[in-house]
């Protein structure tokens, strides 16, 4: 098996060339390569490239365009990270008010197997979600003082306390066993339904990865789709052949959909605002494509921003 060499900033500025991408000020694209990594900026090649080859650049595409590309994914990771950082606490909040409400706010009260679901095919997966919440508090709970006040005072940590050290993933988890009824008070906070509520938590759980981690973020699909609801219909979402609608399912407008149902309304239009005027910065920055093609992409139809003027509650599950 080949293995991949290394290349020096003058090696990589070649294969650009060589690949057709026009580079007219060559310190400059090696500043560039140097602390952006040429992999990572490379990754945003494709919708550059020509679709017959897949190895030549389009005509006219440039550096600065492939770099502006990856900083608007930058900018675009770092709005929706803000704001699923507010999601997440938001659901750690409201799912430890409930569950110490009911339960108690000692490790021994809410951490029973009998809190959550009864269903006897998931019991192994309350067991080891359990041991996974526990494990977490070890490894993470000297690094926070509030957890760290508690346990050296009183010898327990609340659950409204826990929560800062377990992840969102894990909190996705343990919303999905949790019993129906405990279920039901969390969704009703956000008037969307348990089912819709099950699905969408790993998802956003997923997307605060993918940002915390600079993956790729503006061409990302998600293996499950959100199921059809009543903004695909109020934004007359465009369908496909088999009739399924072309946008805001597995993309990032479906992420969007789902986030305009759990933030605030003035908290989803202001990231809303912030996300347009990332888009209009990159449309300045590219000639060889039209930020069109970015957007289609990124599963956007073209009244994307209607999203944001729906107010109130009217559009949430029945």
């Amino acid at each position: 098996m080949n293995s991949k060499q290394f290349k020096n900033l003058e090696e990589q500025i070649e294969i650009l060339k060589f690949k057709g991408l026009k580079i007219s000020d060559e310190e400059y694209a090696k500043r560039i390569l140097l602390r952006e990594n040429y992999f990572f900026l490379n990754g945003y090649r494709h919708i550059f490239m020509d679709g017959d080859s897949d190895k030549r650049y389009i005509e006219n595409a440039t550096f600065e365009e492939l770099y502006s590309l990856f900083l608007f994914d930058r900018t675009l990771r770092n709005i929706l990270f803000k704001n699923l950082l507010i999601i997440e606490n938001n659901l750690k909040s409201i799912t430890s008010y409930q569950l110490s409400k009911k339960y108690g706010y000692r490790e021994k009260d809410y951490l029973k197997e009998k809190n959550f679901t009864s269903n006897p095919e998931r019991r192994k997966q309350v067991n080891d979600l359990i041991s996974k919440m526990k494990r977490q508090v070890r490894t993470n709970g000297g690094q926070h003082s509030a957890t760290m006040h508690y346990i050296n005072n009183y010898g327990y940590i609340p659950l409204w306390i826990m929560v800062k050290v377990l992840s969102f993933g894990i909190v996705s988890e343990m919303y999905s066993i949790l019993k129906e009824e405990d279920q039901k008070e969390i969704s009703k906070v956000y008037g969307v339904s348990v089912e819709n509520m099950i699905l969408y938590l790993p998802i956003l759980a997923n997307y605060r990865n993918l940002c915390a981690h600079e993956d790729i973020l503006y061409e990302n699909r998600t293996q499950k789709s959100i199921d059809d609801n009543l903004y695909h219909q109020v934004l007359n979402i465009e369908k496909d052949e088999e009739g399924e609608y072309k946008y805001g399912k597995n993309d990032l407008f479906a992420l969007l959909i789902i986030m305009r149902q759990v933030l605030q309304y003035e908290e989803f239009q202001n990231m809303m605002l912030e996300i347009e005027r990332a888009v209009e910065h990159l449309a300045y920055n590219l000639n060889s494509i039209n930020v069109e093609v970015v957007l289609e992409k990124m599963g956007f139809p073209h009244n994307w921003m209607d999203l944001a003027r729906i107010e109130g509650n009217d559009y949430v599950d029945e």
